[in-house]
């Protein structure tokens, strides 16, 4: 399998190329993913177009390992949860794929990170081990190569004060900042910003009510009289990343395609505007498994772009245990 051709898609037809050729390649290497096709009667030979692969439910990162290489991880990421509930682990053979997939994925929508101070406010990330976004935040951290480039865990006045000296050198700034932790800043260090962009990584992590997107975003633009808030998606279990300039519209690079499933029927996929199930391809996601049925409700537009619109409840989870083993 050449990496390479993956992150040099630049066209429909060479990602339908790339996508069939990496179902292949997983449903001969990746055991888990090979008997859930097997299930659905959907090998290499029943399947001519990427419309035809199945989604794997993104369960099973939490009880089985999914993985298409014989080699041992460089790393596992790790899901947050709490007690309650089993967490998801990605097991990463190659970290050179991942840093290829979101060097090249920033730079294609925020252009190079060397323009930037990078400023990450993610406490419960940090507070945690095994984070794919921190492993992702602390690579761009240090290849900004700003002097003022780095983390805030609690203390929200420094973070303040350094926004209020970027400012005023008028610093190209970007802080990412987990959506309880931005609330935070937002309600107790209010700032007006022109040369910094805020990023939000979505999760309130239960330290917060949840708002819907709108909400916290409204919140957020008067606290820092700012007309639009970016937002990242990703997850866990993904090695791309999508993001939005605001308005909650995600674009994603080329080696990743959102579509929609039937909430009713798992395996029917809907057409662009209908909400439904978020399925996800994720070529980076070429050593576990590149072909996600997430728990995520959304709708896609025909340039590709969609939104997130909230998540399954459990009792709404439907044809995710087609399989036991």
């Amino acid at each position: 399998m050449d990496i390479q051709q993956i992150f040099s898609i630049s066209n429909t037809q060479e990602f339908e190329t790339v996508t069939l050729e990496v179902f292949r390649f997983q449903y001969h290497n990746n055991r888990v993913y090979k008997t859930y096709c097997d299930h659905l009667k959907k090998s290499p030979s029943h399947v001519t177009h990427s419309s035809e692969i199945p989604f794997l439910p993104i369960e099973f990162f939490k009880s089985h390992r999914i993985t298409s290489s014989p080699k041992s991880p460089e790393a596992i990421f790790e899901s947050s949860g709490t007690t309650q509930t089993s967490t998801s682990k990605h097991h990463v053979p190659d970290l050179k794929i991942y840093e290829q997939s979101f060097r090249k994925g920033f730079t294609t929508f925020y252009g190079p990170v060397e323009d930037y101070c990078i400023l990450a406010l993610l406490p419960s990330y940090l507070e945690r081990e095994g984070s794919s976004l921190v492993y992702m935040v602390n690579d761009l951290v240090a290849r900004s190569n700003h002097p003022d480039s780095g983390f805030y865990l609690h203390n929200l006045q420094a973070l303040h004060q350094k926004l209020i000296d970027l400012e005023k050198k008028q610093t190209k700034t970007l802080l990412i900042g987990v959506s309880f932790a931005l609330m935070d800043l937002a309600e107790k260090a209010p700032l007006a910003l022109k040369n910094t962009t805020i990023m939000e990584t979505g999760g309130m992590k239960g330290r917060r009510k949840e708002l819907i997107r709108e909400e916290l975003h409204q919140i957020l633009k008067n606290a820092f009289g700012i007309p639009h808030i970016h937002s990242e998606y990703g997850m866990t279990e993904l090695l791309s990343q999508a993001y939005s300039h605001g308005d909650g519209i995600f674009k994603a690079p080329p080696w990743m395609k959102i579509s929609t499933r039937d909430t009713e029927d798992p395996l029917t996929l809907q057409s662009h505007t209908k909400s439904g199930g978020i399925n996800i391809i994720d070529l980076a996601n070429v050593y576990s498994c590149s072909f996600i049925a997430t728990q995520d409700l959304g709708k896609t537009y025909s340039d590709g772009s969609f939104e997130i619109m909230g998540r399954f409840d459990n009792s709404d989870i439907r044809g995710c245990n087609l399989m036991v083993f």
